[in-house]
């Protein structure tokens, strides 16, 4: 019996100490990854028209720079041809290459990528220059205005039509869940999750509208917890809490390419309805009993941070709006031969498809840049530089076209994301603008 205990105990430890090799190799597998990183010479990365910038690329391995890594980089204006491509050897780990200046305002990204351990490695660095004097390419139609107030007044006239439904599996001590749907133009509905302070009392409320896809979505109920009424839409008519299966099907077939549906129809494209969803929602918030009112906000990044500037742009009702790098803007500008916004209507694989008289007239009535010249209340904005779904370039032709109050938070080296701090910020923001 105690030989078989000792054999036993012999094992576990064999098995203990094979273990602690495999996680220490594994360790030390990861730690050996080749890592790429571009910066640009300037702390903000952001330049005068004739500048010329200089980008570092530099390449570590176990903390140290790695030697003899090969890199391939481009270097042109984002989401166009590159103007310089070259490989070269890192043979001490890092290299400084000076580009060329662009000749009017706009950005510049060096991309570098590598195949180390049998993988692609990339970075990227975006200079910017003069982004403040970047001007929109799409134009505003002479009706713009009337067409969208007809089409406020056609919403008017569809009864909101509420329909709740407690979800008591995702209510907490002090919020309370629901389901929230909501007659619609064209007999379609918006489904939303409305999450209320069980408290009684009247509070701020925010409406957060969705980035791009189709999901299902689970509410704000962290701040609603904080004192906020708050109401996460969805936008594609559906109810947002089925089961994962559902939306999958929807992605890849009847809603797929969901950006591009009538766009040669101004009056019954798809961002239409969503337009004006979005406003059945504030319609909503505004005659709830608890509602204190007055303090009213919208919130949402990419697609969302498009329809927070439009639906503030659309409802007076709205006093703050947060946008994430948003969608929609300045779509037009690849027939420019520059980077335009999501959904990239005009980029050289959509351009003969698109670039029609009438889907040209039906950008011009969604475009962001538009809205954004009707903003009339404070704004919070924020995204970055390395941004390779919402071009920064597009975002500023919206941006320098609002002359309402707005704060711009640029956390340079972010992608089509945001980072704890970024978020954090805005949402000190929006509740100190709501709470004062």
């Amino acid at each position: 019996m105690k030989k078989n205990k000792r054999i036993l105990l012999s094992n576990l430890i064999f098995i203990w100490l094979t273990g602690l090799f495999f996680v220490q190799n594994l360790n030390a597998q990861t730690n050996s990854a080749v890592t790429i990183s571009v910066t640009a010479d300037k702390p903000d990365w952001v330049y005068s028209v004739g500048e010329k910038p200089k980008f570092k690329i530099a390449a570590m391995q176990n903390g140290k720079p790695a030697k003899d890594v090969k890199i391939k980089y481009e270097i042109g204006p984002e989401k166009m041809p590159a103007i310089k491509t070259e490989n070269l050897v890192l043979t001490n780990g890092e290299i400084v290459i000076e580009a060329n200046s662009l000749a009017e305002p706009g950005f510049l990204r060096m991309t570098v990528t590598s195949q180390a351990g049998g993988k692609t490695v990339k970075s990227l660095a975006t200079a910017a220059f003069a982004p403040q004097l970047i001007k929109p390419t799409v134009t505003m139609p002479d009706d713009f205005n009337s067409f969208w107030q007809k089409a406020i007044e056609d919403l008017k006239k569809v009864p909101v039509d509420a329909k709740l439904e407690l979800l008591k599996e995702r209510s907490t001590a002090t919020v309370d869940v629901y389901q929230l749907n909501l007659q619609n133009i064209g007999a379609s509905r918006v489904y939303g999750i409305l999450c209320v302070p069980k408290k009684e009392g009247k509070y701020p409320a925010v409406l957060k509208v969705p980035g791009a896809g189709v999901r299902p979505y689970n509410g704000d109920i962290a701040l609603a917890e904080k004192g906020f009424i708050t109401l996460e839409i969805g936008i594609h008519g559906v109810p947002v809490n089925l089961n994962p299966e559902v939306y999958n099907d929807l992605r890849t077939g009847a809603l797929a390419g969901y950006p591009s549906f009538n766009l040669d129809n101004k009056n019954s494209f798809y961002y239409k309805r969503v337009y004006l969803g979005c406003i059945r929602a504030i319609d909503y918030l505004v005659d709830h009993p608890s509602y204190d009112g007055t303090n009213l906000a919208v919130q949402g990044g990419s697609q969302g941070g498009a329809l927070s500037i439009v639906t503030t742009a659309l409802d007076k009702r709205v006093k703050y709006l947060v946008a994430f790098y948003p969608a929609l803007s300045d779509v037009t500008g690849y027939l420019f031969n520059r980077a335009g916004g999501w959904p990239h209507y005009f980029n050289a694989y959509n351009k003969v498809l698109n670039n029609t008289p009438p889907k040209l007239e039906t950008c011009q009535y969604y475009d962001v840049v538009n809205f954004a010249k009707q903003l009339t209340v404070p704004g919070f904005y924020s995204w970055g530089f390395n941004d390779e779904t919402c071009p920064p370039t597009s975002m500023y032709a919206a941006y320098n076209g609002i002359t309402a109050p707005k704060e711009l938070a640029i956390y340079k080296e972010t992608g089509h994301n945001t980072v704890p701090s970024q978020r954090g910020e805005a949402t000190n923001w929006l509740i100190s603008k709501l709470k004062q």
